[in-house]
């Protein structure tokens, strides 16, 4: 494994440096970005505006960028297809969120509360149907293919994720299956575009592409370790809403796996029954630290960290190659 260490210094984290060394494009995504949700129907742009107000850090439009400048591709390609990525990923937020009737999301009220399950999905749909008219308009046939496939893989993914809900025999393998589905696959899609814009080689492609795979995958598994172990104002939601939801995720899975016979039957009656009370959440999360699941999650992690780092040898060294590795530690060692 690919050792990553944390890096304690006062500088800008790797995605600010990032962000900063796109900015100009950023800001080109961001005028696309609001051109495109804008529709005669008002209640189109008020809900996209009211999600991307939101915040959020814009990780995988900036892998596009990123993945492009690498390369010396045209950027201005790259500005519509980083939009056409963001909406892609936008649509699913809104629809995850009715799924999971979540309350909140990125710390304010989710959309679907402010303005309706029904709106939510709707709008859901215009915004991947906005992404495909980028798409087109490029005219790169790879390209389409590769986020339309990208769109199908991560409606599977949610689906298998909902299969997998309140299971507790699901595996690692089939955990693995869904976030690669629900998360990496978009990771993976934007890291790709990038090298094709810029006409590189099959070799490249597929590099940035495995950078991306393994980058999406340490992000969710993390991701899925802070909802048991996290400030709840960093985390942009409550803490332990996938243990409510009976999201079957690394920590649990590790958990299970060492569970005696009274812990299972907790298991059993919290998530797989979906009969649990108001001191359910603590206890699992006494059961985690106790089988030190969360450092076993963060392993997980490291391993993928150290895939993603490996697929970046390929490419010419540079500052930008640079901030690419050091955005994988910094994935990881997210503040728990």
């Amino acid at each position: 494994m690919v050792a990553l260490q944390q890096k304690k210094t006062d500088s800008l984290n790797p995605l600010d440096v990032l962000q900063e060394q796109m900015a100009s494009d950023m800001d080109a995504v961001n005028v696309m970005i609001l051109q495109n949700m804008q529709s005669e129907v008002p209640l189109i742009p008020q809900l996209a505006s009211y999600l991307i107000a939101a915040g959020g850090k814009r990780i995988r439009p900036l892998l596009t960028l990123s993945c492009t400048a690498l390369f010396d591709g045209d950027m201005k390609r790259a500005h519509a297809l980083s939009a056409a990525v963001e909406f892609i990923h936008t649509a699913t937020l809104l629809h995850d969120d009715v799924v999971d009737d979540s309350d909140e999301r990125r710390g304010k009220k989710s959309a679907n509360v402010v303005f309706g399950n029904e709106a939510s999905v709707l709008v859901g749909d215009f915004l991947f149907s906005r992404a495909f008219q980028l798409m087109v308009s490029d005219g790169n046939l790879d390209i389409l293919r590769i986020l339309s496939n990208a769109s199908a893989v991560i409606a599977e993914g949610e689906v298998m994720q909902l299969a997998a809900q309140n299971n507790i025999d699901t595996t690692m393998t089939e955990y693995e299956a869904v976030i690669e589905g629900k998360t990496a696959s978009l990771f993976a899609a934007a890291c790709e575009v990038g090298p094709i814009i810029a006409d590189q080689p099959k070799e490249i492609v597929s590099a940035m592409r495995n950078y991306g795979l393994y980058l999406g995958m340490a992000f969710q598994v993390i991701d899925d370790v802070l909802d048991y172990n996290a400030n709840r104002e960093k985390l942009g939601k409550a803490v332990g809403d996938d243990f409510r939801e009976g999201k079957m995720t690394a920590p649990v899975i590790f958990a299970i796996q060492k569970a005696d016979a009274t812990e299972r039957e907790f298991w059993q009656r919290t998530l797989g029954d979906k009969n649990q009370n108001d001191a359910d959440l603590a206890t699992a999360q006494q059961l985690i630290k106790k089988h030190n699941t969360l450092a076993q999650g963060i392993e997980m992690a490291q391993t993928y960290g150290g895939r993603a780092i490996a697929s970046l040898e390929i490419i010419p060294d540079g500052t930008l190659k640079e901030t690419l590795k050091d955005l994988i530690s910094f994935t990881i060692n997210r503040e728990f």
